[in-house]
């Protein structure tokens, strides 16, 4: 599975990772969610280089230019909630995409264990569509295959653009392990090597979704 790790190399993404860790940073969620914001578009930059381009003529007051633009059509989905601020940085790029959203969540039991359900999806047909599938966190890697699994019931993409912003050791290998290596490229802003217990990233950054929209119940 072709894989693109973005702190390997240096770049203005890892002062907005540095940001979004920064305990007395990202409690200002307005920050936290645009440069998550931001780096959803750097994302969506660089996955537009993977894409299909065909030649058209541009009509300009002096003549006529022949640019290069993308032929796919480009469908970016999201899982619920924590997704959002990404999501809306590659559609920020991807203007004219269409969008599907997945709601995924942890299901605790008396014990403390949690299963991961999925409980809505909204989505346009996917057949032979460029997906961007969109979540901050890529920790164990579970849930991702289940957006992954939901999303196939609307149909088959052409190529599938996983975009996280920070991801586990395990969350990485275990989509590589778990889902198609030929109809999937991974993104991925940096990768830690650590899960706690509860399957938080260490040193990972906490709850995405609460850093970005508050604590929930």
């Amino acid at each position: 599975m072709k894989t693109h790790i973005f702190n390997k190399q240096n770049s203005l993404f890892n002062q907005f990772i540095a940001e979004i860790r920064d305990k007395e940073i990202q409690v200002d969620p307005l920050r936290f969610r645009r440069n998550i914001e931001r780096m959803g578009e750097i994302l969506a930059y660089e996955i537009s280089k993977e894409l299909e381009y065909q030649s058209i003529d541009i009509q300009t007051p002096l003549g006529v230019s022949h640019e290069y633009v993308s032929k796919e059509n480009v469908v970016i989905a999201t899982i619920l909630r924590a997704g959002l601020p990404l999501h809306q940085g590659v559609l920020n790029y991807f203007d004219s995409a269409e969008n599907c959203f997945v709601s995924a969540y942890r299901k605790y039991n008396e014990k403390g264990d949690f299963d991961i359900h999925i409980e809505y999806i909204s989505s346009p047909s996917l057949d032979d569509k460029v997906v961007i599938l969109t979540d901050p966190m890529l920790a164990s890697g579970a849930s991702m295959e289940l957006a992954y699994k939901a999303i196939l019931t609307k149909g088959t993409p052409k190529h599938i653009h996983i975009a996280s912003i920070i991801a586990s050791e395990e969350g990485v290998e275990y989509v590589k392990n778990n889902m198609p290596s030929d109809k999937i490229t991974l993104w991925i802003g940096a990768v830690d090597k650590e899960l706690n217990d509860k399957k938080y990233i260490i040193p990972g950054l906490g709850d995405a979704g609460d850093l970005a929209f508050g604590t929930k119940l």
